[in-house]
């Protein structure tokens, strides 16, 4: 089955069930079932088995799941068992937070450089590594000489479509988009949204 034909949303749980199995780490365990799996997720044992199914043979029926060996192969599949260089624009309240979040260089990711157009904000350090926050007019030069693909966009809404046309057309691949606005990429571009209104505005819908 190529990546095309696997289901996005069968994607999308492959990072809950690494970060389960990473507990399961913690905790000294070495094996696990996909009941148990299903048991601390809220999600079927048998969706558990048909989503791994999608990408090989990891457990045998009776034993169970290796638990550091189908870490390390999730981490393969979602490509984080190396680290990716991430350009972060936007330096306001959301874009601090995201800099000083302290989780990113464990899971793949560290984030190497970060850009606003608030002339108050350059220059400023920034983040777990004290970044000096760069004018955007750098922005496609950075992304090109170090051939970045990742990007995170935490500016306002009117702001974030033209950060993303410099993004695309200087080398990004794949953006996470705390803007709250739907962007137009093309399709080669994988767009991740992250918006807590509407997450609240889901949850409400059950109230």
């Amino acid at each position: 089955m190529t990546k095309r034909t696997i289901p996005d949303i069968v994607v999308g749980r492959l990072p809950v069930y690494l970060r389960a199995l990473s507990f399961l780490i913690a905790e000294g365990r070495q094996i696990t079932s996909s009941q148990e799996l299903g048991d601390r997720l809220g999600i079927s044992s048998a969706q558990i088995r048909k989503d791994l199914s999608h990408f090989g043979e990891f457990g045998k029926q009776g034993t169970g799941y290796d638990i550091n060996f189908l870490y390390d192969q999730l981490r393969q599949i979602l490509k984080v068992d190396r680290m990716w260089d991430v350009v972060l624009v936007g330096a306001g309240n959301l874009g601090k937070a995201i800099a000083d979040y302290n989780g990113f260089k464990g899971k793949g990711f560290v984030i190497r450089a970060i850009f606003d157009n608030d002339p108050e904000k350059v220059g400023k350090l920034m983040g777990v590594d004290r970044l000096k926050v760069q004018p955007i007019s750098e922005l496609a030069d950075m992304i090109h000489e170090n051939n970045i693909t990742v990007g995170i966009i935490a500016t306002p809404a009117e702001e974030a479509q033209a950060v993303a046309r410099t993004m695309i057309e200087a080398g990004i691949r794949s953006i996470l988009n705390y803007a709250p606005i739907t962007l137009t990429v093309p399709s080669s571009v994988r767009v991740q949204y992250i918006d807590p209104v509407v997450g609240l505005q889901r949850m409400t819908y059950y109230l």
